[in-house]
Order: structure tokens, then sequence, then C-alpha cells
């Protein structure tokens, strides 16, 4: 008896997922595309987060070094470089240039 009910519950959820699979292979073989997504443009980031303050930071015409940003964010310098190149360069598309200054290392801003 408990056989049989296990059996006719098997048999009831396999007839189920069989109706939908094939729903969803007509739904794909009758023309139906899906609309394409919108290109990605770059926004602003918002004026209280991290990534503008980064922004503010590189602006200013003396620009900032590493362990500068690091402290002000409280990032550790990884984390500065990988934003630089990740999030502003690639992301945002924004060009920064870096230069060696004698007293202060490495300073980087954000070329115009």
């Amino acid at each position: 008896m408990v056989v049989a009910r296990f059996i006719e519950r098997v048999h009831f959820m396999s007839k189920a997922s069989t109706a939908t699979r094939t729903t969803k292979k007509a739904a794909r073989t009758k023309g139906a595309t899906k609309p394409k997504a919108a290109t990605k443009t770059a926004s602003a980031p918002r004026a209280e987060s991290k990534q503008s303050q980064l922004i503010a930071m590189l602006k200013q015409p003396d620009g900032a070094t590493i362990v500068e940003i690091a402290k002000a964010l409280d990032w550790q310098p990884h984390t500065v470089r990988g934003a630089i190149a990740g999030a502003l360069k690639k992301k945002l598309g924004l060009n920064v240039e870096s230069e060696k200054v004698d007293d202060r290392g490495r300073v980087y801003r954000l070329a115009e």
C-alpha cells in the first residue's frame, strides 16, 4: 500500500516536470527572444561614498599618494591601488596620472 502511493506520487511528479519542460522548450522554439540588456553607462558616484572621496583627493592640484589615500579612507594600500586601477580607470574611464615627487613619493592625480 505504501509502495503504491509512493509510485503514484513519483509518477505524478514526473508528469508535471515533463509538462513543464515541454512548455519551456516550446517557448524557446517559437522565436521568443529576450530583450537585450541596456548598455552600461558610467554613473557618477554618490557624494558621500569613499569612491567620491577618492576622486576628490585625486582632483586636488597636489594629487595624493597611496599612503595619504589609505589613511584618509581607512583602506589598505592594495585596496587603494585596486580602486584606482579598477573602479576609476576601467569602469569610470578616468585618466589617472602618476609622477614621482622627491619628498612625497609617487603622487596620483586625475588628468584633465
